[in-house]
């Protein structure tokens, strides 16, 4: 019987059934282009933004550090308008649960409907709030997993905008 049971679990693993491992886009790799539409129904695609810093969020509605960051990647898009583009990725559900969020706060970046093919193109994202910060060139900058202090995603924003 345990030896059924032993065969039964290498098949499954060999065979996809267990998910691997989650590793975000480390940095230095070229991040995937992706072109969704927004909740407004207008075309986004990162390729368009090549040539800015480009920070790309996946949150969702019912991921309370998710909401948390919002205000303060609203005010990063701000202070840093015309030099980097935010890009929201929501992995609700829904549509409709994004609108909802979208509705309470004043978000000055586009808002797209991520999905697990989005996610898989990105390394796997499991957790969230997961970022990739991206670089003129098309490449990673940087990535962050979970609650991250606004300080250190705002000084490397600052730096990447900063940097020729």
């Amino acid at each position: 019987m345990a030896r059924r049971a032993l065969s039964l679990i290498l098949a499954l693993s060999l065979f996809g059934a267990f998910p691997a491992r989650a590793v975000p886009l480390p940095p230095g790799t070229l991040a995937p282009d992706f072109a969704r539409p927004d909740l407004a129904g207008k075309p986004v695609s990162l390729k368009a933004w090549r040539g800015k810093i480009v920070l790309v969020d996946f949150w969702a509605s019912w991921c309370p550090p998710c909401i948390i960051e919002i205000p303060h990647l609203i005010a990063l898009q701000k202070k840093h308008a015309g030099k980097l583009a935010i890009v929201g990725v929501s992995m609700d559900d829904d549509a409709g649960s994004a609108k909802d969020v979208a509705a309470k706060h004043p978000f000055n970046y586009p808002l797209v409907m991520g999905d697990v093919a989005l996610s898989k193109s990105f390394g796997g994202v499991l957790g969230l709030p997961a970022l990739f910060l991206i670089g003129r060139d098309g490449k990673v900058i940087a990535n962050w997993r979970g609650e991250v202090a606004p300080e250190e995603i705002g000084k490397a924003v600052a730096a990447a905008v900063d940097k020729p």
